[in-house]
């Protein structure tokens, strides 16, 4: 890395006594400006490679000249020495390396560094004041120095006499300690922007307390931020484990983990008690508080009480749990906030129809305020039902209305915005048009709708995990365009048409004895509205009553069981779809009985005021919405879906991967706990890594790659290659000359036959991968090596991690070596 280091010395030693050839030329910022003729400025450059002359140079911010140019005419010129720090260090560099007029020696660990105390004063403020602030050591030639290691001393000599710093994975421990005591904030920014670039779930944690050490406030928040939005991750790996409770404790409390549901933070704490659970399980009952156990679902608590074997030798955690358990099936207001975390929010709005059912995926990034088309549905539909569960968009019910074609479907589809890809899921008992959707205890319910002219009062919840729909108690009255949301863990089915009037009913869904229960009913009825919550309140929106479309807006208070009028929408609407995000609710298109509107409405409850947003695309009535929080995943490689496994033949097996195949599962150079001798892989001989961003092989045919020709074509640049590294749970796998797998070895089954030794270190293997074009994703390059079981004539590996967005997703094929 390259700094401005050789300007800041040079201003500290440029003299200003002046060539006879440049005589009454004045300086500005240290250097000679040209002069003016006829008002206009003369460049000359010098054509040597010492020296470049110029007529502007804002490089160098030394104080102005004290040389008198009260005589200066027109015929006086300027000059700019762009090259003349750069070839001034170089020659102090040189004389160092010479000895030539070094005034002082700096002694680590028996190791003598000679150097300049003019060069050490400008490169640092602690030698600054070492040698100019009266301290003994301003009078020594040999001066002794504690805590620094002779390694970071010759890395930051050779910084100070030529601004470039090269930073690696063993010497960031050794240089960011040396230089907070020297005080190079450049080298400090060099390192921490070295270990930004490296961060990864097995060292996040030891990276941040690393940074918070040596006081890195920046590298320390970036390192936060990113096991906020990959705890999920981080949560997996040894640092984690080793975390105190307290540490434990302030993590799962911070507002901004990127959990799709509180079960993740419980059974991460689950698995840190168990990990040394003699020791850990008394701490259990402070740190079992920290979770927000309100937003975990009755069942799931019934069967840790039930089953944990934890919970069982701390009673107290079990009341705590049995009150949490009582106040839900009470349906109290849980008391704690949900979390925000820390990841890209977005509102997706799926089909609708304008002039036919659309097909169209569209997603709306709060934080840029623009609109992104996504893939389309696997059918086009309309009047369809939209909900975000368990890190997918799913696509309910609706009708696909096309010329020549209409037929209401009970088809439900699942989108993956890590995969970007649509999946069939199992379909509903009935079709169901217009239906109301909404998600309670972790399943997603569908909620009446029509099938032709049949109009339906039946409901069901979809179970993820099963792949499985169920049905319960129907509705008193049936609803086509009804509205549905769950607040406090109860089911509100509100307005919609029966086929012979608007209604104005609203029904409630109890599922603990699987009944409905009526409540007040709203001022006008309707069917087509917008309904959402916010807190304890439920908004209607829009909607139509019989005659018009409306702009009145109901509020709904379910701790009151009252109903009162807000402020009405600017424009009367039907049809649209309603989403809460981040407090406020977004009223999105919709049918004014005239057009299909595109215009999106932001109603704000603290000001009761609504305020226009982003418009989409393009108008449309009868789509459906829902906000996702965009999954955490961090790979090495593509990202799988649906736990399928990619196979050297191409095929696919439907069954769940191991962890050798599990992207999110990669292990990688880590920062055990907290210690500052934190050990990092050197780079490849010294050199550095091959050039990421070479272009990768075009030819898709694979030969049959051995070990040597993986290697031939890595370094020619010809592959994009990914290492990932998997921590073996089984006994090694060794491989003969031929690279063929032996079979389940134990240590001491190593005998000379064998090529391979066994290593302490994770197991690698390589994965070939054909990336996608360059604009479709974003590179970070990650070069490490590793100690591999593999074949003797191979004990190195360069490793090459591209870490990207969710757009690059074409995994090829995979090769074990």
């Amino acid at each position: 890395m390259c700094s401005s280091m050789p300007q800041q010395i040079a201003n500290l030693i440029a003299s200003p006594t002046l060539h006879p050839d440049v005589q009454g030329a004045s300086f500005q910022n240290g250097f000679a400006s040209p002069p003016k003729r006829g008002n206009k400025d003369i460049e000359m450059n010098d054509h040597s490679d010492s020296c470049s002359l110029a007529t502007t140079c804002g490089r160098f911010d030394s104080p102005r000249s004290t040389i008198d140019d009260h005589d200066a005419t027109d015929d006086d010129m300027t000059f700019c020495m762009a090259n003349y720090a750069k070839e001034a260090l170089k020659m102090m560099f040189m004389m160092r390396s010479h000895g030539m007029l070094t005034d002082v020696v700096l002694e680590v660990k028996k190791e003598l560094f000679p150097a300049h105390k003019v060069v050490l004063s400008a490169a640092s403020p602690y030698f600054k004041a070492m040698f100019t602030g009266g301290l003994k050591e301003s009078e020594m030639s040999r001066v002794q120095l504690q805590g620094v290691c002779p390694t970071a001393m010759s890395r930051l000599l050779y910084f100070m006499y030529t601004g470039s710093i090269r930073v690696t994975e063993v010497t960031v421990c050794q240089l960011l300690p040396a230089a907070t005591m020297f005080q190079v904030p450049n080298v400090i920014d060099a390192c921490c922007a070295f270990l930004e670039r490296q961060l990864d779930p097995t060292n996040a944690i030891g990276i941040a307390n690393f940074a918070e050490q040596h006081g890195c406030v920046d590298l320390q928040k970036k390192a936060n931020h990113f096991i906020e939005r990959h705890f999920t991750q981080v949560c997996q790996e040894e640092e984690f484990l080793q975390l105190s409770a307290y540490q434990l404790i302030a993590l799962i409390r911070r507002d901004e983990l990127n959990v799709q549901e509180e079960r993740e933070v419980y059974n991460a704490v689950l698995k840190w008690v168990k990990y040394d659970e003699d020791n850990r399980h008394s701490k259990m009952e402070h740190i079992l508080g920290a979770v927000r156990c309100q937003f975990l679902t009755p069942n799931f608590l019934k069967e840790q009480m039930k089953n944990c074997d934890v919970l069982r030798k701390v009673p107290a955690c079990r009341e705590y749990l049995a009150k949490i358990f009582k106040d839900l099936t009470l349906h109290k207001c849980p008391g704690v906030k949900e979390r925000t975390p820390n990841t890209t929010r977005m509102i997706f709005v799926a089909g609708g129809f304008f002039r036919h059912s659309l097909d169209i995926l569209e997603a709306y990034n709060v934080d840029d305020k623009t609109w992104t088309t996504l893939p389309n549905l696997r059918i086009p539909r309309s009047g369809l039902g939209a909900a975000f569960l368990k890190g997918k968009f799913y696509a309910v019910g609706g009708r696909n209305n096309n010329i020549g074609s209409s037929y209401d479907s009970d088809w439900v589809d699942r989108y993956s915005a890590i995969s970007e890809t649509w999946r069939p899921c199992a379909p509903m008992s009935v079709p169901r048009h217009r239906v109301g959707v909404a998600v309670m205890d972790e399943f997603m319910y569908a909620v009446g709708g029509s099938a032709g002219m049949e109009y339906h009062n039946t409901v069901e919840y979809y179970d993820p995990d099963q792949d499985r729909w169920t049905l319960v108690q129907p509705m008193h009255a049936k609803r086509l365009g009804v509205g549905v949301v769950v607040v406090n863990r109860l089911l509100y089915a509100i307005g919609g048409f029966d086929g012979v009037e608007r209604l104005a009913s609203v029904e409630c869904y109890h599922p603990e004895n699987n009944e409905w229960s009526f409540l007040p009913p709203l001022k006008i009825g309707r069917s087509g509205a917008g309904v959402a919550a916010i807190n304890q309140y439920i908004y209607v929106v829009g909607g139509f009553d019989g005659t018009r479309q409306l702009a009145t807006v109901e509020r709904y208070d379910t701790d009151t069981k009252t109903w009162d009028m807000v402020a009405s929408i600017q424009i009367a609407r039907s049809a649209l779809s309603l989403t809460p995000l981040d407090g406020k609710l977004y009223a999105i298109g919709g049918f004014d009985g005239n057009n299909f509107l595109s215009i999106v409405e932001v109603y704000d409850p603290r000001t009761n005021t609504w305020e226009e947003g982003t418009p989409l695309n393009s108008g449309r009535s009868g789509h459906a919405s829902a906000v996702i929080y965009q999954p955490s995943c961090v790979s090495t490689s593509m990202d799988y879906e649906e736990g399928e496994v990619y196979r050297r033949d191409g095929n696919t097996d439907g069954g769940p991967s191991d962890s050798s195949q599990d992207p999110c599962s990669t292990k990688g150079p880590s920062f055990c706990g907290s210690s500052s001798n934190m050990q990092f892989h050197s780079s490849f001989e010294s050199s550095g890594c091959f050039n990421c961003e070479t272009e990768a092989f075009q030819n898709t045919e694979k030969p049959n790659y051995n070990t040597r020709d993986c290697l031939d074509y890595l370094y020619e640049g010809k592959w994009k290659a990914s290492l990932k590294t998997v921590q073996r749970r089984a006994q090694p796998t060794w491989h003969d000359d031929n690279g063929n797998t032996s079979g389940q070895h134990s240590l001491s089954d190593v005998d000379s036959n064998k090529t391979a030794q066994p290593v302490i270190l994770p197991i690698t293997s390589l994965q070939l991968l054909n990336p996608a074009p360059k604009e479709s994703f974003k590179t970070r390059r990650r070069c490490i090596i590793l100690n591999a079981l593999m074949h003797s004539h191979v004990r190195n590996v360069v490793q090459n991690v591209i870490l990207s967005t969710i757009n690059w997703r074409r995994l090829k094929t995979i090769y074990d070596i």
